[in-house]
């Protein structure tokens, strides 16, 4: 995996000069602790623990929201070059059904329970967001599935009518979403979990210095912004099946500034090859974080450059079943990408944030830090700092 953006800062910064998988030549001492120059580490091992990294705000992505450009979409997953990749990670996403939940009086309600019935089955479940939206999906891990006999069930009320299915017809979603209003439904507490899910293999090394350095401002500015709703931070960090630890976790808390100290005392290290342990790495974030259920929003950033084991023994199963437990939960995952070569990751990704509602966040060359990052297979994009792009989103899904 590349450590373009690490690299890049390091030199920027005159900390060192690195030789091979990213080690520093002669070493590197600060108050902060010590760069190995065997491994690339400081401290107890991985190169980034308590580096003191670059100024906040330097690094540039973009987002993409292929739910909001369904038609987009479509073309990629019917065109001849990207076509095949539903069947690489078992993810079929040709039948929709996007739903929008509101009151009498046109309020769109969040935290509300959506759920698709097929016959007398329940085929999925989701939850409205903080804008009264959801979508549902007819079997979108069986590359056939048919579409008769199909209802929407909203708090536990089945709806009259069949819903409308997008498929890959090439039109807006706006044109086939299906509107449901609903009395009485139970407020949704002014409460927000944020979670953040962070590879820490050793290409990742230049990304948790990023949040070590501008989670305390990103927070601090979503907060600013967002007074009135209780919001609540937590972490996992994973690397993979052979190394220090798989998975660990940080649960939530209403003081981020716990959250912070927490991803402060972590560090890059391990790996080897491109895959990691992301089903692990969702597994956990399912079971070690005590998500409220009963909140306005959940959402959690998946930060990445790597894609999962899609052929080892109960991955792809183990994928599947979190993201369906993610969207029943209404917990959006927001991937970002962050320098890898690999379209396998790029599209892995993308499934995850369009089966839970989510988007698409990747880095991008406009900073001018780091090498080239692969360029995404998306229309017109707005270039942003990563700082204001998360602050946006996060601000866009609790507010």
């Amino acid at each position: 995996m590349r450590k373009t953006v690490f690299l890049a800062l390091a030199a920027v910064l005159g900390f060192a000069s690195c030789t091979k998988e990213g080690a520093w030549g002669d070493g590197y001492k600060s108050d902060m602790g010590e760069y190995s120059a065997s491994d690339g580490a400081m401290g107890p091992g991985g190169y980034g623990q308590g580096r003191p990294g670059g100024q906040a705000g330097v690094l540039t992505a973009g987002e993409w929201n292929d739910l909001a450009n369904w038609d987009f979409w479509s073309g990629l997953m019917t065109g001849q070059e990207y076509g095949n990749v539903s069947e690489l990670w078992g993810f079929y996403t040709s039948r929709r059904i996007a739903v929008r939940v509101a009151d009498a009086a046109g309020n769109r309600l969040p935290a509300v329970t959506v759920s698709l019935e097929q016959g007398q089955k329940t085929i999925w479940t989701a939850r409205t967001d903080n804008l009264g939206e959801a979508d549902c999906w007819v079997e979108p891990y069986l590359r056939q599935a048919g579409t008769e006999d199909l209802a929407i069930v909203i708090d536990g009320v089945r709806q009259a009518g069949a819903p409308k299915v997008t498929g890959w017809n090439i039109q807006t979603p706006e044109a086939d979403v299906n509107f449901y209003v609903i009395d009485n439904a139970p407020a949704a507490e002014k409460r927000a979990d944020l979670a953040f899910i962070v590879d820490a293999t050793g290409s990742m090394g230049d990304e948790i210095a990023f949040l070590k350095k501008d989670l305390i401002n990103i927070l601090d500015r979503v907060k600013g912004g967002q007074s009135d709703i209780e919001l609540r931070t937590g972490t996992v960090f994973y690397r993979d099946s052979g190394d220090e630890y798989v998975t660990k976790f940080s649960d939530f808390t209403r003081d981020y500034r716990e959250t912070v100290r927490y991803i402060s005392m972590q560090y890059a290290r391990g790996g080897g090859d491109l895959p990691e342990a992301v089903h692990t790495a969702l597994e956990a974030g399912l079971k070690d974080l005590s998500w409220n259920l009963n909140a306005r929003a959940r959402v959690a950033f998946l930060i990445l450059d790597a894609p999962a084991h899609r052929d080892h023994q109960g991955v792809i199963e183990s994928l599947q079943a979190s993201i369906k437990r993610y969207a029943e939960s209404g917990i959006k995952i927001i991937p970002v990408f962050c320098s890898s070569p690999s379209k396998e990751c790029e599209f892995m990704c993308r499934y995850f944030a369009i089966l839970t509602g989510g988007t698409y966040v990747f880095l991008t060359d406009d900073s001018g830090v780091g090498g080239d990052h692969i360029e995404a297979s998306v229309g017109q994009f707005q270039v942003e700092s990563l700082n204001d792009l998360l602050v946006r989103l996060i601000a866009k899904y609790i507010g």
